[in-house]
């Protein structure tokens, strides 16, 4: 679908009548970093030259924004904190570039143990505002920036999914507007909920293709009074990686099973100027432990540590003071940072845990027929794995094999393409590799029918 830049004009006009003229801009230099994610920028397609920024400040003006735009059939990108990997935000077409920043109000409720949050506060903000009522919001799917109507439309997951899931796990209920101007309530702070067609799982990974997330009702837990974290080395891979399943088998479940290898995270440590705490081994386990009773944690923690023995660890380092934990996932959760200027592109596919070590082994051996470099680290407790092509591939037409065969060796495993970054704009070329011809049917009659005319977040696979 094309965008008649009249009609654009036309829209832009009535929209600052809407929402006032400064929250309406049209100069790109303003406009500017909305357009981009943290896709790596070899890959990262280029936004359209012919946009608009809006800034809507309630759900009433973003349903306005979006009755307006269908009528005149023109294009909406919503955007978030733009964390993403696969440039599922950036708008490919002219159009109106909606952010739902200045709509960030989050309240708890202490009884029910839920957060009701507006799409646009940050990750950062629900985990503090969780803290401040003496409650936890367990998952953390990275980047602190990210809005909570992103981690919504993404499904986001993270380091912590082994035990706690992730969004999709915590949403109860949303307040979302269809491409069409409605408002539409589903689900709330309920437990229980068997009445109709569950539309809300449908919106949650939609990646903005269905509805604009406007506010959620989120789940939360009581804090964890204790947390330890376990830095685990190993001299091989293999001996590192067939520890998890017997953890798993043990009855704990810890927070987080992090794999890595010890240059790449030397490298993210370098890169913030900090100190990696364990550096010995090839291959390396980061293990969260958390719970209500010291005991319980401390029991845990030895299991683990048996267990990782008996798989020949070298040694075992416990932190068990915030300041060191929270300097463990900030340098693991900077591994992409460091290396992203050498990086064309980063997947995240993921198999059936206990094959990650059989899809390591497969990568190793494409990057020894291409004679390339693929560093690989990811959450091991749920099999999913973030392998990175560098530019030492060369040629675009390598890397696209180099991502073929990796993706083949993936779903061959009994996996899938993407775990948790999504398909966005740039996985969608790949998406029939993973998914049947039916399949990708069915997803397009169900866009037809909550968008007719195609004018929210328009993909080509759609």
């Amino acid at each position: 679908m094309g965008c008649n830049y009249a009609a654009l004009s036309i829209v832009a006009g009535r929209l600052m009548e809407i929402l006032g003229r400064e929250w309406v801009i049209s100069e790109r230099d303003l406009i500017e970093g909305y357009l981009y994610d943290e896709t790596p920028e070899p890959i990262r397609p280029k936004p359209a030259e012919h946009l608009v920024l809006v800034k809507p400040g309630s759900t009433k003006e973003v349903s306005l924004i979006l009755r307006t735009a269908n009528e005149y059939k023109v294009p909406v990108f919503t955007v978030g904190g733009r964390t993403g990997l696969v440039g599922g935000c950036i708008p490919l077409k002219p159009g109106i570039v909606l952010s739902l920043e200045r709509m960030n109000k989050i309240e708890i409720d202490k009884m029910n143990l839920m957060a009701v949050a507006e799409a646009g506060a940050t990750l950062s903000d629900l985990i503090r505002a969780a803290e401040s009522a003496g409650l936890f919001f367990p998952p953390h799917p990275g980047d602190e920036g990210a809005q909570i109507g992103g981690l919504i439309a993404t499904n986001a997951g993270g380091v912590r999914a082994v035990k706690y899931g992730v969004m999709r796990n915590y949403v109860k209920g949303l307040e979302v507007v269809l491409p069409t101007g409605e408002i539409l309530n589903v689900g709330g702070k309920l437990l229980k909920n068997n009445t109709g067609y569950d539309l809300m799982q449908l919106f949650i990974g939609s990646e903005g293709t269905l509805c604009v997330i406007t506010k959620a009702v989120i789940k939360l837990f009581p804090k964890s009074r204790y947390m330890v974290t376990l830095i685990v080395p190993f001299n091989s891979r293999s001996d590192a990686l067939g520890a998890i399943p017997e953890i798993l088998k043990s009855g704990v479940i810890p927070l987080a099973i992090e794999y890595v290898q010890l240059r790449e995270i030397m490298r993210a440590a370098e890169h913030l100027g900090e100190r990696w705490l364990v550096e010995e081994g090839f291959a390396q386990l980061i293990i969260i432990i958390d719970g209500v009773r010291w005991e319980e944690v401390l029991s845990a923690c030895d299991e683990v540590s048996r267990i990782c023995e008996s798989h020949n660890a070298i040694n075992v380092l416990v932190a068990d003071s915030p300041r060191e934990q929270n300097r463990i996932l900030k340098i693991r959760s900077n591994m992409y940072t460091a290396i992203k200027h050498e990086v064309v592109d980063i997947l995240d596919v993921t198999v059936p845990p206990a094959h990650l070590g059989d899809l390591m082994d497969t990568i190793d051996k494409i990057a020894a027929k291409y004679n390339v470099n693929l560093p690989a680290y990811g959450h091991a407790g749920d099999g999913n794995l973030h392998v990175h092509i560098m530019r030492d591939a060369g040629s675009m037409d390598l890397v696209e094999e180099i991502r073929r065969e990796i993706y083949m060796a993936a779903i061959r495993l009994g996996g899938t393409i993407t775990g948790e970054h999504g398909v966005g704009n740039i996985r969608g070329k790949s998406l029939s590799l993973a998914l049947s011809e039916k399949h990708i049917e069915l997803m397009r009659s169900i866009k037809r029918i909550f968008d007719p005319n195609n004018i929210l977040n328009p993909r080509e696979y759609l």
